[in-house]
């Protein structure tokens, strides 16, 4: 069993990952694998620069590779950070080898002076003021300092958040992993599940091409949605689709965004952090509150062999504000719009849910 490993010094949102990739070993060899590490790309979103969008396909090829040059049966995808996880899925689609990804996991929610603080949200709000010279330099290192409270991926609901949650979604992640923080003890539990997992995969060549179809992409941007989550996810969501012959483009975000409720009161859309998001229930409870109303296709099938309908059948919501319900969405429509006009003839993206409302005309 491969284990793509994307952790780095550079990368903060993997910096858990030696210990995690250990508890991947160990569920490998609980369920009799052998696991070989494989190190790649990080691609940490706050060091490199100008973009890590630069380097989402090179992390792609060179996943690509080293699944194709190895002699390997199986391979886990550790991924999290902005660009790792569109990159991974690319990989894995192209070889279709049976691969599970295992997602980072958000980090803890940031505190400084009694305020609860979102990461990206917030630090800007913050950077402006110290620009501004309304703070100083120590209360903006100690605004930065109470942001970064643990290992993880940004905490609000961001590309990182965001493309977890699809990966999940897609099937390709366990059930419910996509939520949990980064460090806490059901993370370390989830990642040697993973471990067991894959070996078992293996024997039921149980691959991505068996997974994934056009339903599942409609169920990820349903959930992208819902969850108001990143505009990033569409440059990502066809890339991966892309990968696995599937066409999609910004009508089908369109018409899908207009029939979806936002139900995740989450930043920068809504007031809470992905730390808030997992206590209510996680992902799985919004999968149930779309299951309910005939929203999802339920019969796509997920890496533990079950349905996504079967996986969520049970999942409970446990705080109505933080996971909303469709009687009170955070907003009615989804969190995405797409514009056409001279500026953009072929089409722009807007996230009306947390836009000013300046930028509403």
């Amino acid at each position: 069993i491969g284990i793509i490993n994307t952790w780095s010094d550079m990368n903060t949102c993997h910096s858990h990952f030696k210990q995690r990739v250990e508890e991947i070993k160990r569920g490998v060899y609980e369920a009799g694998g052998f696991p070989i590490e494989l190190p790649a790309m990080s691609l940490g979103e706050i060091m490199v620069k100008p973009s890590t969008m630069l380097y989402r396909n090179f992390l792609a090829m060179e996943a690509e590779e080293l699944i194709r040059c190895h002699p390997v049966d199986g391979v886990v995808l550790m991924g999290g950070c902005d660009k790792t996880t569109p990159a991974l899925l690319m990989a894995s689609f192209t070889m279709d080898l049976p691969a599970i990804y295992m997602p980072a996991g958000p980090m803890l929610r940031g505190y400084y002076a009694g305020e609860t603080l979102g990461s990206g949200t917030d630090v800007l709000r913050y950077w402006a003021d110290r620009r501004a010279g309304l703070i100083d330099q120590k209360t903006f290192e100690n605004v930065i300092g109470g942001l970064s409270r643990s290992a993880g991926t940004c905490m609000v609901m961001g590309t990182a958040a965001t493309m977890m949650s699809l990966a999940e979604t897609l099937g390709m992640a366990l059930p419910g992993s996509s939520s949990i923080p980064a460090v806490d003890s059901g993370h370390a539990l989830m990642a040697t599940a993973t471990g067991r997992r894959i070996v078992d995969m293996v024997w039921e060549d149980l691959r991505p091409s068996l997974i994934i179809t056009e339903a599942s992409f409609d169920n990820a941007t349903i959930i992208d949605m819902a969850l108001g989550g990143s505009t990033n996810a569409m440059i990502h969501l066809i890339a991966v689709a892309g990968r696995a012959g599937i066409k999609l483009d910004l009508d089908r975000f369109d018409t899908i965004s207009r029939k979806t409720p936002v139900l995740g009161n989450i930043k920068p859309s809504g007031k809470y952090l992905m730390e808030d998001f997992y206590y209510a229930g996680g992902l799985p409870a919004v999968i149930k509150r779309l299951l309910d109303k005939g929203i999802l296709h339920k019969d796509v099938l997920t890496v533990n062999g079950k349905t996504i309908g079967e996986n969520n059948l049970k999942s409970l919501c446990w705080n109505d504000d933080v996971i909303r319900t469709f009687e009170n969405p955070l907003t009615k429509d989804g969190g995405i719009k797409v514009l056409k006009g001279n500026i953009a003839p072929n089409g722009a993206i807007l996230k009306p849910s947390a836009a000013s409302p300046k930028l509403m005309q």
